[in-house]
């Protein structure tokens, strides 16, 4: 530990911190430390430093990019001061929380894990990065991520603070943390934080959410601002939040787009969507936990309807890689004129240093190609047969599914297996497609998302998540019906 740590370390502790041996036992939600701080049981200072040494802890799970401490802890002190003067506070004062490296913050690199962009500094913060700080949040860290948020395991060798490359699950550090948002899926599932921003273009949000055993929503498209973030695809990318309960991302969707507070949601005559595809294929244990949820939600009065979803993957397959591979070129170089001038597609990909995703940038990003049944074909005839009639037969067939089934939401395990162990291989192609299988139609769709917790596996003792997705717009639905599922399941434990 370096002195710089040991002194935070010390602060934390003589300050007098939140974690004590009773509090570790169980997750603290941002409500719950909202609260705290609101009634003066403890101070921002507090929290903030408790926070930073709880990441010291958690650095072998190469989960952060940049500490920003001294700024974290003096905008602590302002919010206790605030609060010390009779001055409001607002919802989320003194909560500390990570964000994304991808998402700007004012006055730190949004390098989205890559090279090329380490040295562009933010000049102010992103929207919804400025929503949160104005309601009194305070951030931390930015966290490390799948390079260019174009993967879901997190193994980027671009940071590294634990011995072994890529990001490493909060629940088994041995496993991959899931991505691209894998350091605040990581950091929020090891009870470091109690929430983080993070990115969603086919899971990247709800990915990482579930394999690290927390809540993560990504919003329905175009919800969340999305200035400010590195992107990949304006069709497809949102910001999202990861966060230790669905409570707290009601909270923090509710400062981000200022809707009215709503609590859980009546149970009794829900419906709920189950559709045999994206049930089919789990490893045993993730089937064993799933099928157990749904006997407890229909104990609790959901009704589970069977649906068909049976073209759901090929109207998703014209409309997946055509929108993502053609859009992440012009998307990035608009990024960069308006950021980064000087810095061009180019040179971001003659520096990338993870191997998928350099063959991803080298061999279609930057030709503009797709993969054709003989080989490489031009990708733009394609991308524009999928936004002219693929995506609106895509949205078309799920708003068909909801209103034939008068269903609220479909709910599907949100990674069909079990994290894999850590390394290279676990950014190959199968893999992706794997894990991304359920969470990526909602996705090009525009849809809202929601996962959270519904136990541990027997033997891996690896969280499973459960996913509602909703018709669009309703992410207020969602977080209602997740905070009433919430209550069945609980939230986990922190790993010890």
């Amino acid at each position: 530990m370096s002195g710089f740590h040991r002194h935070i370390v010390a602060l934390a502790l003589v300050a007098g911190t939140v974690s004590t041996a009773e509090a570790e036992e169980r997750r603290q939600t941002t409500v719950e430390l909202a609260a705290a701080i609101a009634a003066g049981r403890t101070t921002a200072e507090q929290a903030v430093g408790a926070a930073l040494q709880r990441i010291e802890k958690a650095s072998a799970l190469n989960a952060v990019a940049r500490l920003d401490a001294a700024r974290a802890l003096a905008a602590a002190k302002a919010v206790d001061k605030a609060r010390a003067d009779g001055k409001p506070l607002g919802p989320l004062a003194g909560i500390p929380f990570v964000v994304k490296d991808n998402i700007q913050i004012a006055g730190l690199p949004a390098a989205a894990g890559t090279p090329a962009l380490a040295g562009v500094v933010s000049a102010a913060n992103a929207p919804v990065v400025d929503r949160l700080v104005a309601a009194g949040a305070i951030p931390v860290a930015t966290t490390n991520m799948h390079e260019l948020a174009f993967g879901i395991s997190g193994y980027n060798p671009t940071y590294q603070t634990g011995a072994q490359v890529g990001v490493r699950a909060a629940y088994d550090p041995s496993r991959m943390a899931g991505g691209s948002s894998s350091g605040t899926g990581a950091l929020v599932g090891a009870g470091a934080v109690s929430a983080g921003l993070g990115t969603d273009t086919g899971g990247s949000v709800r990915l990482p959410a579930a394999i690290n055993g927390v809540a993560g929503l990504r919003p329905t498209l175009l919800r969340y601002a999305q200035d400010g973030v590195v992107p990949i695809s304006h069709t497809r990318d949102t910001v999202g939040p990861i966060a230790a309960s669905v409570a707290d991302l009601e909270l923090i969707d509710r400062v981000v787009t200022g809707a009215p507070a709503i609590g859980k949601a009546e149970l009794k005559g829900v419906r709920l969507g189950v559709d045999a595809a994206m049930t089919a294929g789990l490893d045993a244990e993730t089937d064993a936990v799933f099928k157990a949820a749904l006997g407890r939600l229909e104990a609790a009065g959901v009704e589970i309807v069977r649906v068909d979803l049976k073209d759901l993957a090929a109207l998703n397959q014209a409309v997946s890689f055509p929108v993502a591979l053609y859009e992440a070129y012009d998307d990035l170089a608009a990024y960069l004129a308006r950021y980064a001038p000087g810095v061009t597609v180019a040179s971001v990909a003659a520096a990338i240093k993870s191997p998928d995703v350099k063959g991803t940038y080298d061999g279609l990003v930057i030709p503009r190609k797709l993969p054709g049944p003989n080989g490489l074909v031009d990708a733009k005839p394609i991308y524009e047969a999928a936004i002219a009639t693929g995506r609106p037969a895509l949205i078309a067939s799920y708003a068909k599914a909801f209103a034939d089934n008068r269903i609220d939401a479909l709910i599907f395990p949100t990674v069909p297996k079990v994290a894999l162990a850590a390394g290279p291989e676990t950014s190959a192609l199968d893999v992706f497609l794997t894990f991304i299988r359920n969470t990526d139609p909602g996705s090009n769709a525009g849809l809202p998302g929601l996962t959270l917790p519904i136990g541990l596996t027997a033997s891996s003792r690896m969280p499973v998540g459960l996913e509602l997705d909703g018709p669009a717009g309703s992410d207020r639905r969602l977080l209602a019906l997740g905070q009433a599922i919430e209550a069945i399941f609980g939230t986990l434990a922190p790993p010890k």
